[in-house]
């Protein structure tokens, strides 16, 4: 069971396909709510980011949090024009 928010820091994150994403190196807080906004991952896989750029996460696109996040979606590319690739 989650206790604090920064027990996020350096999980492995998956798609719901099962792919790694990356890991998280910081999170993103809402303290107006006391909510997690999203997530930072880092050091992403470069076949689902274009060059492996770090990407915030929408924590409404988390589906299971345990000893790894697993994401229950994820665009199938990420570029840095800002469109997707299907």
């Amino acid at each position: 069971m989650l206790t604090e928010v920064t027990e996020l820091i350096g999980l492995e994150v998956y798609t719901e396909k099962g792919y790694l994403l990356g890991t998280v190196e910081d999170v993103s807080v809402d303290t107006d709510n006391q909510c997690i906004y999203g997530l930072y991952v880092g050091k992403t896989n470069p076949l689902l980011v274009e060059d492996g750029v770090a990407v915030l996460v929408p924590y409404r696109w988390v589906k299971a949090v345990g000893d790894i996040i697993i994401l229950k979606k994820f665009p199938s590319y990420v570029s840095l024009s800002g469109t997707e690739k299907i």
